[in-house]
This record gives C-alpha cells, structure tokens and sequence, in this order.
C-alpha cells in the first residue's frame, strides 16, 4: 500500500481472481458517472461560487460523517450544525481539528475510503489525517477551494459526471434549476420530484403545505381529484426542469387502491386534520399507488425509498430537525404491502418502479423475488447503511440468482457530500468488478459476458433505468 490509497483495494484476495477483477475494473474505471439520485444542492452550480472552507465541504453536509461523531459524544453544535433558534460553531478549522481529532473512529468504515479516496485524488494528499496533520490537510484543501478548477462546476467536469439528479420538494420553485438552464453551462444537473410533504400526513406543515400546493397550482385542492390535478401540474413542471424521476420516502412501502369516494372521505380527514395514525399511513398508501398511475400517464420513474424510521431521537429532531443522523432501519414487508399498487398497475407497459430499502432480510426473500417476475419492478442499489462494500456484495449475493442483473440499476450515490460522488462510485465498481471475476473464476459467467455486464453495471442500467 503507498499512500492513503491500495490499487489493489476491495479486489477478491485469490491471486487469479484479483488478477481479472482488475483486468474487468481497468475497461471501467474511467467510464462517465450517471449519478441519478441524490441530495446535492443544486444552488452550488446555478451559482458557482467557491467552497467555503474544508469544514463546510466535507463534514457539515454529511451525516455519515456527524452521525459517527455524536456517537463518540461530539455535540451537533461543535461540528457546525445549528439547533433551531440556536447557535453552532462556525470556525471552519475549530470543525475541522475536532473532526481530524476523532478520524481514527471511522477506521474500517465506508467514510473512512470516501474520504482517503476525496483526500488522494482530489487534494493530493499521501499521509493520513489525524491531530497532527489536521492543520496541514485545512491548509492545503483551502487553498485548493480558492482555486477557479475547484469551483462546482468544474468539479463535475473533473469527476467525470454526465448527469447528475437532485431531488427537491413539491413546493420547489426550482429557481437554481432554472439558473443553469439559463447559464449556458452544458454540465447536466436535473431535478427529482419528491411529494412528501404534501402526500405524508405526518409531515410538518401538511395542512399548510396543501394550501400552498394549490396557490402554486391553481387547482383546488378541497378536494381529492383537485389534489390529484395539483400534483399533475407540479409533476409537469419538473419536467421542464429536467426531472425523469419521482422519488417517495415511506416508512413501510404499504400501498393502497381505494374506491373514488372512500380515497374523498380519507383526504378530508388528514386535510382537516382529523386524521388518525391508521388513516396517515392509508393515506400514504394510497399516494403511492396514485403516483404510480401517474407514471403511467407521464413515463416518470417512480423511487419508493422505504423501510427507514426517521428521526428516532424525538429530542433531536426537536431541536435540530430532519437528516442529523438518527434514522434507523426498520423491517419491511414487501410482498404484502406492494400488491395493491402491483394489482393496479403493476403490469402497465412502460412503468418502472425502482425498490430501494433499508431491510436487508427481504432482498432473497421479497424483493428478488418480486423483480424477478413483475416488469415494472427494479431493484436499486445497497442504501444508506448498506452504501458500503460488504453491503453491494451482499446485494448482488442475495439478488442476482433470482432477479439477475437486468433487474437492477447499477449504481447510484445517494449523496449530499459532492466530493464522496466519485470515490463511491469507485467502490461500487471496484466491488462488482470483484464479484463478476469470482463468477467468472467459478463457472457461472464467461469472461466476455463479464466484461459486458462491468460496463452495464457502471454504466448502462443507470442511464437506461432513468431514462437518461
């Protein structure tokens, strides 16, 4: 090993093996990024501008990174992440010391190879960070952020990026999406539409969320078939900004497809506020399958992200808000909850639903299963927790058997950390690269099949998927 970096990294150990993993991963490597879903803000590359400082490029944005820290006893606060109606720390080299302080702590995680990877390729560095050298690593990446080749912009071109998704509200004015339209740039960042917050009842703001939905609109959303035609509108302005996809975070993926009036009856009490736990999660179900029926009407891939329980600390969540690590895995039952939405138009031609979650248990049981035979149904890749090298190999170990690889979507980063976007993709290719060679070294796939599904993997699901 030289530096902060292995070549040989993630490769099977049996020398013939690696020696073919590294073979498949050499035609790869250099192949454009399709990243399309993720959580970048699209404002940097309407706009431009610099990086901050190394802190507010790499840690506060993260909550891999934060998540990490505050199980170790670091506050919230100190890493530069404000409570509401409070104050955070905003010396970007006080952020950065603590964090150099306590890297030894993502040791054997996938943190720990983003980071190496960003520090290696992008930053030049070849010794690790720690307490000693936190000062030299600040000083070194700042004076790269004031560079004009480590502006936004230019950073995707240097990744390699072909397009990259975001994902923003229904309530988005897309204003940053529309400034790079306008700018004359040609990199190609496109937006997501994600509903939550006017499909989960137990969003905050939902009563008032639907009332701006129909200002926004123009359609009455009094209504259930006005709240349909509201999210029609809104659907299409996405887009015109780009979108190809819709993405739905639900805690358990249930869907529903209710009778006209009984679907009335139930968006009168959630929108009146009268709705009880058992009709909040109805009414989610019943948007998924109506989203999905749009899909069918407008070709828009639907995302269901599923199986997290988010916010799992109420005294965070109180203070702090969403996203600041406390979401947790949750169990899922896939087969029971989707069949509604699959009953209703689970066999429409030209709809793709792509099944992302956080229950690992249900790959080999459910969802290889349900991919395996239902054409609308994808399986995306490893999430979240499982965004790491043990989590892609088991995924492709508990799904590829029942499901294949033409069932999935090959890989996307998932990311609100930018410069982690190459160096995870370099993972997931290293990774599948890695297990195509042992399928090849056992006798289950050729080598000239191999190297075909290396360059799909990387590169040609994703884009085919999205319809990008």
């Amino acid at each position: 090993m030289a530096g902060l970096l292995d070549e040989d990294r993630l490769f099977p150990v049996e020398p013939s093996v690696r020696a073919l993993a590294r073979a498949l991963y050499a035609e790869v490597r250099d192949l454009p990024i399709i990243s399309p879903h993720g959580h970048t803000d699209p404002r940097w590359f309407a706009e431009n501008e610099r990086f901050p400082d190394p802190a507010q490029l790499l840690v506060v944005p993260d909550h891999y990174i934060f998540r990490m820290l505050v199980s170790q006893g670091v506050r919230l606060e100190d890493l530069g992440v404000a409570p509401s109606g409070g104050a955070a720390e905003t010396d970007g080299r006080r952020i950065w010391r603590l964090f150099a302080s306590n890297y030894h702590v993502f040791r054997g995680t996938p943190t720990r190879s983003w980071l190496d990877h960003t520090f290696a390729t992008l930053f030049g560095f070849d010794e690790p960070l720690g307490e000693g050298t936190a000062d030299a690593y600040y000083d070194r990446i700042s004076a790269c952020l004031a560079d004009d080749s480590y502006r936004p912009r230019a950073l995707y071109e240097r990744f390699g990026l072909e397009v990259l998704a975001t994902t923003e509200g229904a309530l988005d004015d897309l204003r940053w999406h529309r400034m790079i339209a306008e700018s004359g740039w040609r990199g190609r960042v496109i937006t997501t539409y994600r509903p939550d917050s006017v499909t989960d009842p137990d969003f905050d703001g939902f009563a008032a969320n639907l009332e701006e939905l129909g200002k926004m609109t123009g359609c009455d959303t009094g209504s259930f078939a006005g709240y349909l035609d509201a999210h029609r509108h809104r659907r299409a302005f996405f887009r015109r900004h780009g979108a190809t996809a819709t993405d739905h975070g639900h805690p358990t993926a249930a869907t529903a497809d209710l009778t006209p009036a009984e679907a009335e009856a139930l968006y009168r009490r959630v929108r009146g506020g009268a709705a009880s736990a058992a009709d909040a999660e109805l009414f989610r179900a019943q948007m998924l399958t109506e989203m999905a029926k749009m899909s069918v009407e407008d070709s828009m891939v639907m995302q269901i992200h599923a199986g997290s329980r988010r916010n799992h600390s109420a005294s965070i969540f109180a203070r702090f808000g969403r996203d600041k690590g406390f979401d947790i895995p949750g169990r899922i039952d896939y087969v029971a909850a989707l069949k509604p939405m699959l009953d209703a138009v689970g066999l429409e031609p030209g709809l793709t639903v792509i099944l992302f979650t956080l229950d690992e248990t249900a790959y080999s049981r459910e969802l290889a299963p349900l991919a395996g035979v239902y054409p609308c149904l994808k399986l995306g890749p490893a999430w979240w927790f499982f965004d790491s090298p043990e989590g892609m190999r088991r995924f492709r170990e508990l799904t590829t058997e029942t499901a294949g690889f033409y069932n999935t979507v090959g890989f996307n980063d998932d990311t609100r950390a930018f410069p982690s976007i190459p160096a995870r993709h370099d993972v997931a290719r290293r990774v599948d690269c890695g297990y195509l060679a042992t399928l090849v070294r056992t006798g289950r796939v050729r080598e000239d099949e191999a190297a075909e599904l290396a360059r799909d993997l990387t590169y040609g699901l994703a884009k085919r998927a999205y319809r990008l």
